[in-house]
């Protein structure tokens, strides 16, 4: 008596998908020696950037729609499952130390919550419905921006999150690894890079996985930019919240001002160790109050504060 397969559909689905092809010249990997297999990985890695590089046109088109809600009070959300979910979440997490974004401004959310950071939940990514009660909590407004995050582009999760959204009026990306992806459709903006299949066939931690915490890295720290998060390659809204980011905070103002380190600790002591108000303290020297003044006129932006001081 044979069996029926279990989940005929997305079996033919996934037999169909770049992500997951097998590669019969790599079906003795594991029996090379450990520096080959290292060398072969490598050699793999280094198509990545590549791979992005021709999605660039699309992922800078993402980032200025992202800036112009961000700007009005909007926020950016990070949907997906797995590792998906996984980048989406450390990307969010390491907003508010780099650059001093406000609780809720960038949002990681991930198929079975916080506990599906380190276990896994079954079933989670295959729920549509749990992506819409995340994302209803949430309140979405037409200022918000959802990027959904698969690496096959087909996740139930991650398009259903960007289905909800953009039926809201959200902004709507879909980063996958596969192309014409049901996830790409599904949003205002697919960014699609397609890096071909993994060393281990269907592991789409590896190259995918690098693939889209490169486009995060990207979609998050370039809009922090366009948003006056940065004077030049300083990250001047850091928050100086450990030992080490005090004395990155202090170092950045020297590297702005060339002031020294008496000054700086004087005008980072007149500022609550606000580093833009610093920087501003020293350059247009005004006080602390005035450099707080300044940057409110000036939406955030260090150069244009400086400009409207006359420096």
């Amino acid at each position: 008596m044979t069996s029926t397969p279990r989940h005929p559909d997305v079996r033919s689905e996934l037999e169909t998908l770049t992500t997951e092809a097998f590669r019969p010249e790599l079906a003795d990997v594991d029996r090379l020696p450990t520096l080959d297999i290292a060398r072969l990985m490598n050699g793999e890695d280094a198509t990545v950037a590549g791979a992005v590089a021709e999605r660039l046109p699309e992922i800078a088109a993402v980032i200025d729609a992202v800036a112009d809600r961000m700007a009005r009070g909007g926020r950016l959300v990070y949907a997906g499952a797995g590792t998906a979910g996984r980048l989406g979440v450390l990307d969010a997490s390491e907003c508010p130390p780099t650059f001093n974004t406000g609780p809720g401004q960038v949002v990681g959310l991930i198929a079975g919550g916080p506990d599906a950071m380190v276990t896994s939940v079954e079933g989670a990514e295959d729920s549509r419905e749990l992506a819409e009660a995340d994302l209803a909590a949430l309140a979405l407004t037409a200022d918000d921006t959802v990027v959904g995050v698969s690496a096959s582009g087909r996740t139930p999760y991650a398009v259903g999150a960007v289905a909800y959204a953009r039926a809201r009026g959200a902004l709507t990306v879909g980063v996958a690894c596969n192309p014409g992806s049901a996830l790409g459709a599904a949003a205002d903006h697919a960014v699609e890079v397609v890096v071909g299949p993994e060393l281990l066939t269907g592991s789409t931690r590896l190259k995918a996985g690098t693939a889209q915490k490169l486009v995060l890295n990207m979609l998050s720290t370039i809009t922090m930019i366009r948003l006056g998060k940065t004077y030049g390659n300083l990250m001047v809204d850091v928050r100086a919240s450990n030992e080490k980011l005090r004395a990155r905070s202090h170092r950045i103002v020297a590297l702005a001002t060339g002031a020294q380190d008496d000054a700086v600790e004087r005008a980072l002591a007149a500022t609550d160790g606000e580093v833009k108000h610093a920087i501003l303290v020293l350059l247009a020297d005004v006080d602390g109050a005035a450099a707080a003044r300044l940057l409110e006129e000036s939406g955030g932006h260090l150069r244009t504060a400086l400009e409207k001081a006359g420096n």
